[in-house]
């Protein structure tokens, strides 16, 4: 049985990735304001993100995964974007992994073959009106997956996932009708919205040995818009 940390896994992705990790392993995981019980190997314990004073005591001495989930869907015209907005989403997108990653380290290394995932958004390599903000710090969290998986191979490797549009919470005013959700669809080659299940099983295959050589990657679970014309 592996141990797994999920930042971020009462609901949307993150919470479809421990409902898959917890079936065979062992998993600690965090919520914010959408408290949830734990059960039997998920390990539920209340962790602000954007709060700095924070105390990280949840970590196993032993991990064999970290996935962060937290996100933000943000979208405003540049023009009308303030300095704070830019601010509150790179504290929350970035500033939280890195402070997550660097507590967990010694228990990752602790492994000897750990795994990393990041989550991006197809929005950094393909651009999309009013996405400036999460464009800004999923950028740089492509950014820290490449700087990372340099640094701290070859026993911990680092790889990041960037989904289209997917069904969760966090994407509810833009998905919150049939219409919007057809014409989200019909904008993918594949015609059809990403769900969290699509994302849990690509996060899953990276904490798995079954990705041993893969590191450094920018995985696009995108329904074909990044790359099909």
């Amino acid at each position: 049985m592996k141990t797994y940390l999920v930042i971020g896994g009462s609901n949307g992705i993150g919470k479809a990735v421990v409902d898959e990790l917890k079936i065979n392993n062992t998993v600690v995981s965090t919520f914010n304001s959408n408290a949830i019980e734990s059960s039997e190997n998920a390990k539920y314990i209340h962790y602000d993100v954007m709060n700095t004073d924070a105390v990280i005591d949840f970590i196993p001495e032993k991990l064999d995964g970290l996935v962060y989930a937290p996100g933000s869907i943000n979208l405003k015209p540049f023009a009308r974007i303030k300095e704070q907005d830019f601010l509150q989403d790179y504290q929350l997108q970035v500033l939280g992994a890195i402070r997550i990653i660097q507590a967990a380290l010694p228990a990752l290394k602790a492994s000897g073959n750990a795994s990393i995932v990041l989550y991006s958004t197809v929005a950094v390599q393909t651009g999309f009106t009013f996405h400036s903000i999460v464009s800004a710090s999923k950028g740089a969290i492509e950014g820290l997956t490449k700087a990372l998986s340099a640094e701290l191979a070859p026993t911990i490797r680092v790889n990041c996932i960037a989904p289209s549009i997917t069904q969760t919470n966090l994407a509810g005013s833009i998905l919150n009708t049939e219409d919007k959700i057809a014409a989200n669809a019909q904008r993918h080659p594949l015609k059809k919205i990403g769900q969290p299940k699509d994302i849990a099983a690509a996060t899953c295959f990276l904490l798995s040995d079954a990705s041993s050589w893969t590191t450094g990657q920018i995985l696009h679970i995108d329904g074909g818009m990044s790359s099909v014309r």
